[in-house]
């Protein structure tokens, strides 16, 4: 399955070389060399698709495809089928545009080769949630940029590591949501930090509901399947197809984001959206609440889909503002002492007083930085070496809300929070249920 292919960067040597010792002259297409708004494949960012399910074939690499000075290299998958549908969507891409042939784009079943390629820039990691930490570490020490899917993190532990590294080894690192660059959304914030609604008071995140599914019989484990691999840094279990992704489906959606092994459900997946521009507008992204409660109910014990099902959690920060985030319909909510703002995704903004509509930011107000999407947020901070609008610190707080939330469920009961030490004091009990678990192999 794995093919290395001649990169355009060795190619232009190769041609240097050829018009240096051949008398005949050598034509080389202008795109090629970057001319009719092409970038020269110097200036383009390699970029290696580290899983390609469905949130990479429908969502991830059609938006990074799009943009003209990133290049998709390489494609890996432990789903064989799923390899040679992504790797023939890039290459069709390219052919069409004129920019590519068969064998520009490698494959390969095992992440780490990918990593190994000193040619690849970049890493967006499109996995389930308990391989984006392992995989965006091994990123990161082998020098690459990351990329990486919402919701960041298992553990509060392991999002203060990823952060801390990205800190440390000064590289790009972008948590993957687009709502920062969806016009609504950005709007809302900005009205809120700049004081249109009064003082900010309460805000409130809805996000929608998870099924679950008794438990299913063992099933063989397809062919085209590295279930082990799949498995990775998971407890052993035993394949059943609802557990993994609808085979040969691109638009199936997997089992595994309702199982507790692998992701934390609504809650952490549609939260991580809603509330980072919840987080944006109090202006408390790189920090966290003071004091948490919540309550909610999970399936009935040996269901195999076992994520939190209603729940309503309860957030309160130093700044004296409550977020409450609760199983409902996706939107956000921000209640101030002189109005409110409501946005109903994709693009409802519902709004008191009417006036806010017709406001804009002026010379001496804040402008909250807008990208047109989040790959581009991600491509320019990797040319310009500044932080992403969405970097690993900013998403490791955001993701460690549906923890605590999930803690205070389970715990029945309100605790405290240490935001600055990210631990509940005094309350082993509660520091105990965030611990994170054993990981099977030595993946980090």
């Amino acid at each position: 399955m794995k093919h290395t292919p001649l990169t355009r960067r060795t190619f232009l040597r190769h041609t240097a070389l050829l018009a240096a010792t051949c008398s005949a002259p050598l034509i080389v297409p202008s795109r090629v060399l970057g001319a009719s708004g092409h970038p020269s494949p110097s200036n383009r960012i390699t970029i290696g698709m580290i899983g390609v399910g469905r949130q990479a074939v429908y969502a991830n690499i059609p938006g990074l495809l799009k943009e003209a000075d990133a290049r998709i290299v390489a494609v890996c998958d432990v789903d064989s089928w799923r390899l040679g549908q992504a790797q023939k969507q890039v290459t069709d891409f390219y052919a069409k545009q004129g920019t590519g042939s068969p064998g520009d784009c490698a494959s390969y079943r095992d992440f780490r080769e990918i990593l190994a390629r000193k040619d690849i820039d970049a890493v967006m990691i499109s996995t389930p949630d308990h391989w984006h930490v392992p995989m965006a570490i091994a990123a990161i020490k082998a020098g690459k940029d990351v990329c990486c899917e919402k919701p960041l993190t298992r553990n509060v532990a392991e999002g203060r590591r990823l952060s801390d590294l990205v800190t440390r080894e000064k590289r790009v690192f972008r948590t993957d949501s687009e709502f920062r660059s969806l016009r609504t959304f950005h709007r809302a914030a900005e009205l809120v930090r700049n004081g249109r609604i009064g003082q900010l008071k309460r805000i409130i995140t809805g996000t929608p509901k998870d099924p679950t599914l008794a438990a299913q019989p063992e099933m063989p484990v397809p062919a085209e399947l590295d279930y082990e691999l799949w498995q990775g840094p998971a407890p052993l279990a035993p394949y059943t197809e609802q557990r993994v992704h609808p085979r040969q489906n691109p638009k199936g959606r997997p089992g595994w984001i309702c199982i507790r092994n692998y992701a934390d459900g609504m809650m952490a997946n549609w939260g991580a959206h809603l509330n980072d521009i919840a987080m944006w507008a109090n202006n408390t992204e790189r920090t966290g609440p003071i004091g948490v409660e919540g309550k909610g109910t999970f399936p009935p014990a040996g269901n195999l889909w076992n994520v939190v099902q209603e729940f309503e959690v309860h957030y309160q920060f130093a700044n004296g503002v409550t977020l409450t985030c609760k199983s409902d319909r996706p939107y956000v909510r921000f209640e101030g002492t002189e109005g409110h703002i409501q946005v109903n995704y994709p693009t409802e903004m519902e709004v008191k007083p009417d006036s806010l509509l017709d406001w804009k930011p002026g010379s001496n107000d804040l402008h909250l930085t807008y990208k047109t999407s989040e790959k581009r947020d991600f491509l320019d901070a990797v040319k310009s070496r500044g932080p992403t609008l969405l970097d690993a610190e900013v998403g490791h707080r955001n993701t460690s809300l549906s923890h605590l939330g999930i803690a205070a469920i389970e715990a029945g009961r309100k605790f405290k929070w240490d935001p600055i030490r990210e631990i509940a004091p005094e309350d082993e009990v509660i520091n105990k249920l965030l611990a994170p678990k054993p990981l099977r192999g030595s993946w980090m």
